[in-house]
């Protein structure tokens, strides 16, 4: 069944008032339940009723396929987004070659770092600078030259929420013979997404942010026709579809003590041991309800939210590092002291990001506009932070 109005304050067990869904996503009371049922089930050794591993597996999986718009078994398990843009980067062998790489500074930072290891070990490495809070096409058309053999992004920025024209990154680079990597970790669950018609290439995720699941569990998006560009590069168990040894009594001989049928799909590439199934199951019942409120409903509830605090916090002094325009699930501002901030927030009972230098407000489906007055009313008397009387 759709989702009631918003906001969905009575499916969350909130504290106070969270406006910090970017940091990490609180867990709703039926992916909480979830997450007791598989606790209930190790505490009886898999005995207990209402739990199925692998049944919360493929329906977690079907379920990211639906949202993201691709065929399940163009998706692999990681352990997080970076796992799986570490997989596309050493699939590539993008050190190895000296393959030219084009980033941008709204990337995540643990991105631009191993960016900046590949370029140490022999990738040659361009960072785009951000012009008016963003990363424009012109530039990236500019900077993708002959050998440029990855396009690397985060589809909406941790930093400031800028979001990539993803379609247009993917025409502009497939035709210089680049490919395309997106972080979708601030994207899938937060605004409307479709790997297959951007043409993106590869794509990866944790849960725990606007999927609203939990920490250690993501997913790999590979694109089917472009498993063949990656190397594997990580083996283990669960890249096998059957195993069968041939030494032990009873079983049929072979020229090999063991014998082996590897997986088909991003799964043969990506997935090795364990999975952390407390997070799959929190992750199955998260998914079913961000499909069942919808995401564009998700986005434009968020978006009233955001304006309001684009038009009210300029006002009083606070330096916008969000295009005004923005679709993203994220609003940031410059401040000389965040850390300023964060007493009179507490007393407030309201969570946000501070930084030494910026602030970083992300509205989810349990926010009201009474929740972002009550923090304009915070942050209005509280800071100028251009100093002026």
């Amino acid at each position: 069944m759709p989702a009631s109005a918003f906001p969905h304050k009575d499916r969350f067990a909130l504290h106070g008032t969270f406006l910090n869904a970017a940091y990490t996503h609180p867990m709703s009371i039926a992916s909480a339940a979830a997450v007791k049922t598989y606790i209930d089930s190790r505490q009886l050794n898999g005995q207990a009723d209402g739990y199925s591993m692998m049944a919360d597996r493929a329906e977690a999986l079907a379920l990211f396929a639906r949202l993201i718009h691709c065929d399940a078994d163009e998706l692999g398990w990681v352990a997080s987004t970076m796992a799986g843009e570490n997989l596309v980067a050493a699939g590539l062998r993008l050190a190895e070659e000296g393959a030219h790489i084009v980033t941008d500074a709204a990337h995540f930072e643990g991105s631009l770092y191993l960016y900046r290891q590949l370029q140490a070990r022999g990738a040659q490495v361009t960072v785009l600078p951000l012009v008016d809070n963003g990363v424009s096409l012109d530039q990236l058309e500019q900077a993708i030259r002959p050998g440029t053999r990855l396009v690397a992004l985060s589809l909406v920025s941790a930093l400031n929420g800028f979001t990539h024209d993803l379609k247009a990154v993917c025409d502009i680079a497939h035709a210089k013979g680049a490919l395309v990597y997106a972080d979708i970790i601030q994207a899938a669950g937060a605004i409307p997404l479709d790997v297959r018609a951007s043409g993106v290439d590869f794509a990866a995720c944790s849960t725990y942010k606007w999927l609203m699941g939990d920490f250690g569990v993501g997913l790999l998006y590979v694109r089917r026709d472009r498993l063949d560009k990656l190397h594997p590069s990580v083996f283990g168990y669960r890249q096998m579809a059957g195993f069968r040894t041939h030494h032990l009594p009873f079983e049929a001989p072979g020229p090999d003590p063991l014998s082996f049928e590897m997986r088909e799909g991003t799964a043969a590439l990506s997935e090795v041991g364990t999975l952390g199934n407390a997070a799959v199951a929190a992750l199955r019942v998260s998914l079913a309800y961000v499909l069942d409120t919808g995401v564009d409903r998700i986005a434009a509830h968020r978006q009233l939210l955001i304006d309001r605090l684009q038009q009210a916090l300029p006002a009083a002094g606070y330096i916008p590092l969000t295009r005004a325009d923005s679709t993203g699930p994220i609003v940031a501002f410059a401040v000389p002291d965040g850390e300023a901030l964060r007493a009179p927030l507490k007393r407030a009972g309201i969570a946000i990001q501070l930084y030494k230098h910026r602030i970083r407000i992300s509205p989810s489906v349990f926010n009201s506009m009474d929740d972002i007055e009550q923090l304009v009313a915070v942050l209005t008397p509280s800071l100028n932070p251009r100093g002026s009387s």
